[in-house]
């Protein structure tokens, strides 16, 4: 398929004139007009993203920002043989950044009633700009083969801080943000899973440039593919918001959950195939310390019970194979002097992903890679040490425990490939003290346990992503999940394949 803004968007180039939308096969009551940019121009349209609705196989989102207001947002929605014949209004979310004064206005386009297992054509736009393209695939209802993809911890491979007159990066990004996110479009998965800080805006010295800045670097993919979020702690910039996560909500039109307007889409849940995905935020209930605010116990319970129901709704509906789980901090880690594993989350959350057989749950927080044996059950300990319910590597039945993953490596200029204990080990974060007057943080307390669980660790490789290849299989069979981790070795998403494994568990019907 090939489409260019000359061929969908015929008519006259006068400056500040308006052209008639001219494309063979589309259906409209009336004629769509739009204004050309004029002498002083409109912001243009910036972002662009995509996200699924709660049924992955007819629900979208279209997503785009500026900074100044703008006259009819809206997204024309086609087929690549028939081209646009659906105008569908945005609505428009803001958030003020409490540092600069700056207000984003970031507009939102619902697309519903879709087809499954569709590609469509769409084209964002305002009044005075120029439209940006994207496509979008739904995802099959029912059971059907597709991939996903996830990695967490990207940061921006742009420079932002003029520091002694020369320009440095100061969201700890690198040039390998960039290159992960080309090798994850090469891959061309139905959707993306970003684990977790996106793109440590909390850090940098001009936040709106930041977020721009990720999302430029990130919409030559998330604008044909749904990147679908968990907020980490570095998505808790102070000021923004009532617990700091203005700006995650505004820019992200996530499913609803149903949590009140402050904890709005820091917890959802989607279903793609026979695959329920949920993203959680555990900042609620880590102990650490690691944002700009000290949110812990934020949301009152709030998100524990939805995820419990959520988990019981999944397990028990017959259509439902595959429980994967996204969130930021872990709950392994075999790296020393780094931010290590988390008591709370252990202590909240791991119960109930054992009571309800969660498959796999995908992390970053700690920027490397590596994986678990199958755990079900915790040592009566100081640290819950998850106990491996197998020991096999390569075929894993995920009904007997679940595989965590901690893909770390999406760009971050700090890797931890590097501090790999040997023999394997983990430092538990059990508690936090008080505030460190040099830091501003609560400080953290370890303890150090063996680590029975390791199944797998990339000493070699800073950078990569993972793969994910849903097989549905056959009725009365099993379903399977190939997966492999491709670690990034270069520009344009040069890959190399570092760990394949496969998970398996019956099918459900």
């Amino acid at each position: 398929m090939t489409l260019s803004r000359r061929g969908l968007f015929a008519g006259g180039a006068g400056v500040g004139g308006a052209v008639l939308l001219g494309v063979p096969g589309v259906a409209s009551a009336a004629p769509e007009l739009w204004a050309q940019p004029g002498s002083l121009g409109a912001p243009p349209v910036s972002g662009l993203h995509l996200q699924f609705g709660a049924d992955a196989s007819k629900q979208a989102v279209v997503s785009w920002h500026t900074t100044t207001a703008v006259a009819r947002p809206r997204v024309l929605l086609g087929s690549p043989d028939g081209g646009f014949g659906q105008v569908v209004q945005a609505g428009t979310t803001t958030y003020r950044d409490a540092k600069s004064g700056t207000e984003v206005r970031v507009h939102h386009a619902r697309l519903d009633n879709l087809r499954p297992g569709t590609d469509y054509v769409y084209a964002a736009v305002h009044d005075g700009a120029a439209p940006e393209l994207g496509t979008l695939r739904t995802a099959p209802r029912g059971r059907a083969a597709f991939r996903f993809t996830s990695f967490g911890d990207q940061g921006t491979p742009t420079l932002g801080k003029l520091s002694n007159g020369t320009y440095v990066n100061d969201n700890l990004g690198s040039p390998f943000g960039g290159d992960v996110t080309a090798a994850v479009e090469g891959a061309a998965p139905l959707f993306h899973l970003v684990n977790g800080d996106l793109c440590y805006a909390n850090l940098s010295t001009d936040r709106i440039r930041t977020w721009s800045d990720w999302f430029s670097t990130n919409s030559r993919s998330a604008r044909h593919r749904p990147w679908m979020p968990a907020a980490g702690n570095h998505e808790n910039e102070l000021g923004n918001g009532p617990i700091g996560y203005g700006a995650y909500q505004t820019y992200f039109s996530v499913p609803d959950s149903g949590s009140d307007a402050e904890t709005r889409g820091l917890w959802y849940s989607f279903t793609a195939g026979s695959v329920r995905v949920i993203s959680l935020n555990n900042d609620d209930v880590a102990l650490q310390d690691g944002g700009n605010s000290y949110v812990h116990g934020y949301s009152g319970g709030a998100q524990q019970r939805w995820l419990e129901a959520e988990l019981k709704s999944a397990r028990s509906n017959p259509d439902i194979d595959w429980i994967v789980v996204c969130m930021h901090q872990v709950v392994i880690s075999t790296v020393d002097k780094f931010n290590g594993a988390d008591l709370g989350i252990r202590e909240s959350w791991v119960p109930l992903f054992d009571r309800y057989g969660v498959d796999l749950v995908v992390c970053g927080h700690e920027h490397h890679y590596e994986r678990s044996h199958p755990i079900r059950g915790q040592q009566p300990n100081d640290t819950r040490t998850p106990i491996p319910a197998d020991t096999k590597t390569d075929v894993i039945d995920t009904t007997r425990g679940t595989v965590h993953m901690v893909i770390g490596g999406g760009g971050t200029s700090v890797p931890s490939n590097a501090l790999f204990f040997s023999p394997a080990k983990c430092r538990v974060i059990t508690a936090v003290g008080p505030t460190d007057p040099n830091t501003g943080k609560k400080a953290p307390v370890y303890v150090l346990e063996d680590a029975p669980w390791s199944a797998f660790r990339d000493r070699d490789h800073a950078y990569g992503f993972a793969a994910f290849d849903v097989d549905p299989g056959h009725p009365g069979g099993d379903t399977t999940i190939d997966v492999t981790y491709y670690a990034v070795t270069g520009p344009y998403g040069a890959t190399t394949a570092v760990d394949r494994f496969r998970l398996t568990r019956p099918r459900r019907s």
